[in-house]
């Protein structure tokens, strides 16, 4: 094949680059290329190739340093991609060899590598030959991140959990979809399964498609998944109905919310974000007073009853949907983000009214981001006090619960169903006012 004549694997390669060397979003990097291809075809499998190789880098990684001679120098990160790439197509995909190879070999071309064709060219071909050698080391999933996530993980959930973790964010994750009401009948029109409360899952897929997505009888569903769905089933809407959703877009969150009745104030600072949101609530026919402004900083008119913080985290909890994340975060983002968490718990706490209830959550699985993070804001507040959740509240989800009575879900819980996405939540509340005593002088 011609390498004129291989865009899809043009664009996977480019995406790659972005995304490792550039620490570009996947969500940035590659909708944009994609969008060059002029084939389906090409579209999709340059889309299943870059998330192949984002969930098994590190182990490709590994079986490309096994089959050098010596290790390629830092500055050769897009010949160690074309690597990575070749030996995806060998070990994971359905590629004939002589494709996976050949193509390879010929992007040496388009890419400026031609120095590195004969290199390309043996490695590749002795990846064939041992072949038997190599695949074992797919077996090992924790072996497929970086080790300073992989080593997080172990030091907090222990091996064996860190490990079903590891093979769980490796597997492409369902369709979960929330529902505003009647989930038994939206689970028979779109052909999924209830999982749990107004969640519903069925198997991947395109969206815009599916019944009810929009049209006459649109606006009954959205896509977010089962754990992301949890926190705002775990905030009771006060009397006056006034909830204050802080970090608010997209809005799965918001748009939970209005569906039960509150009244959203919804807060982001990100005007793009945003415009996803009202866009989300339009077509749901929901409302919202949306305001743009830093979650930090910004104060409501008076104390709230119920607050939302869904703070902006790692991700490291949502690695089956974003890949990417192990590659572009550090251990360091993660000490700069609790930073900014700290911030808007701070600025929430302080606009909770006395028996106002708080739900605090991150799509983590770091212990900095989440139980970390509400320690710290119970030690400095001795009027908050933690709201436990109990087994009822969270269904079939039960194995999440911590003995402190918060939530950590994990991608490997519900792993018969499908997993779900790693999330951390905590409910605290501000004490509520002693009653006045009224004594008569006699």
């Amino acid at each position: 094949m011609s390498p004129h004549r291989d865009p899809a694997r043009l664009c996977a390669h480019g995406a790659l680059v972005d995304i490792v060397q550039r620490r570009v979003s996947l969500e940035s990097a590659l909708p944009p290329r994609l969008d060059g291809l002029g084939d389906e075809r090409d579209r999709r499998f340059a889309h299943r190739l870059v998330l192949t190789v984002l969930r098994h880098r590190g182990v490709l990684q590994a079986a490309a340093d096994s089959l050098l001679d010596r290790a390629l120098p830092t500055k050769a990160l897009r010949v160690q991609l074309l690597l990575e790439t070749g030996l995806a197509q060998l070990l994971l995909l359905d590629v004939p060899d002589h494709a996976a190879v050949d193509s390879s070999v010929d992007l040496t071309e388009p890419l400026g590598l031609q120095r590195h064709r004969a290199l390309v060219n043996a490695v590749l071909r002795r990846a064939q030959r041992e072949r038997e050698r190599l695949l074992p080391m797919l077996d090992e999933p924790l072996a497929a991140l970086p080790a300073w996530l992989s080593g997080r993980w172990i030091d907090r959930f222990g091996p064996d959990t860190a490990s079903d973790i590891a093979a769980a964010v490796r597997t492409e994750p369902p369709l979960d979809i929330s529902v505003a009401r009647d989930p038994g009948g939206w689970a028979q029109r779109l052909g999924a399964q209830v999982v749990t409360g107004n969640t519903v899952r069925r198997p991947t897929g395109p969206v815009a498609g599916l019944d009810g997505f929009d049209g006459e009888d649109g606006g009954g569903w959205w896509v977010q998944d089962a754990a992301a769905a949890l926190p705002a089933r775990l905030l009771p809407i006060p009397d006056d109905g006034i909830v204050l959703d802080l970090c608010a877009a997209p809005g799965g969150k918001t748009a939970q919310l209005a569906a039960a009745g509150a009244r959203v104030v919804a807060v982001d600072r990100s005007v793009r974000r945003l415009r996803r949101l009202r866009e989300n609530l339009s077509r749901l026919n929901l409302n919202a007073t949306i305001v743009e402004a830093d979650a930090a900083a910004w104060r409501h008119e008076a104390p709230a009853g119920a607050i939302l913080v869904d703070a902006p985290c790692s991700g490291t909890g949502t690695l089956r949907r974003r890949p990417d994340i192990p590659w572009i975060r550090t251990a360091a983002d993660i000490a700069a983000l609790a930073g900014l968490q700290t911030d808007i718990l701070a600025n929430a706490v302080a606009q909770l009214r006395p028996g106002g209830v708080l739900v605090y959550a991150v799509c983590s699985l770091e212990a900095e981001e989440g139980p970390d993070r509400i320690a710290g804001v119970l030690a400095d507040n001795p009027e908050l006090e933690r709201l436990p959740i109990d087994a009822a509240a969270v269904g079939p989800m039960a194995a999440a619960l911590t003995p402190d009575g918060d939530v950590q879900t994990l991608p490997c819980h519900l792993a018969a169903q499908g997993g779900m996405d790693g999330f951390f939540i905590a409910r605290i509340r501000r004490r509520p006012r002693p009653e006045t005593r009224l004594t008569t002088r006699t």
